[in-house]
């Protein structure tokens, strides 16, 4: 079976990237990274792309006129790497018209709270702060919003007594480790319907 493209987008130091591959590695997903893309030049992700022979970009939005311009190149690129399945593992900039037309429900971002709570940056500390006493994260379809795009998969994780914000996101993203690689999965078996804001998982069909 032909297994799944994906185009990676991140701009800090590429944990779920690095889970990613390492599911891709085991077999454990039917995809594979094609091409890493970041908005920083120094970011850790992109060394972690090299260190594994996929295709690491870096593209500057600094040198663009608008956002659409600067999101046509990353689509070009996506494109030319006959990327199926774009995820954000920490890309810290909003998508917009651009890649959303190009990849309609085709981008998956993972969020560390349980959605709709605390959407943004620092979902973390966000929860932590609001003295939530299970926090999470959340693997979501992107729209047009921050954060609010059609949930596929949640996980709980509960905030410790003598928790810190630290001590609790290092807790959630154990859990991002875990669930991103699964959602990706179950987009590569075909196992996701949309419908409106709910997100379905179908039966898995028996091998024949």
């Amino acid at each position: 079976m032909k297994k799944l493209r994906l185009g990676v987008m991140a701009s800090g130091r590429g944990s779920n990237l690095q889970a990613i591959m390492d599911a891709a590695a085991a077999g454990r997903i039917d995809a594979e990274v094609a091409v890493v893309i970041s908005d920083k030049e120094d970011a850790f992700a992109l060394e972690r792309a090299r260190k594994a022979g996929i295709p690491a970009e870096f593209v500057d939005p600094g040198k663009f006129n608008s956002k659409e311009d600067y999101e046509k190149v990353l689509v070009d690129i996506l494109n030319r790497y006959e990327v199926g399945l774009v995820c954000l593992a920490g890309y810290m900039r909003i998508v917009g018209r651009v890649m959303l037309e190009a990849f309609p429900n085709r981008i998956m971002n993972i969020h560390p709270a349980l959605l709709p709570s605390f959407p943004g940056l620092h979902g973390q500390r966000q929860a932590w702060e609001y003295g939530v006493k299970i926090s999470g994260c959340t693997v979501h379809f992107v729209d047009e919003g921050i954060d609010t795009g059609p949930i596929i998969i949640q996980a709980a994780v509960p905030v410790l007594e003598g928790d810190d914000v630290d001590t609790l996101a290092a807790r959630i993203l154990e859990q991002e480790h875990r669930i991103y690689p699964q959602a990706i999965q179950l987009f590569a078996s075909g196992r996701l319907q949309i419908n409106g804001r709910k997100v379905s998982i179908k039966e898995e069909q028996p091998s024949s």
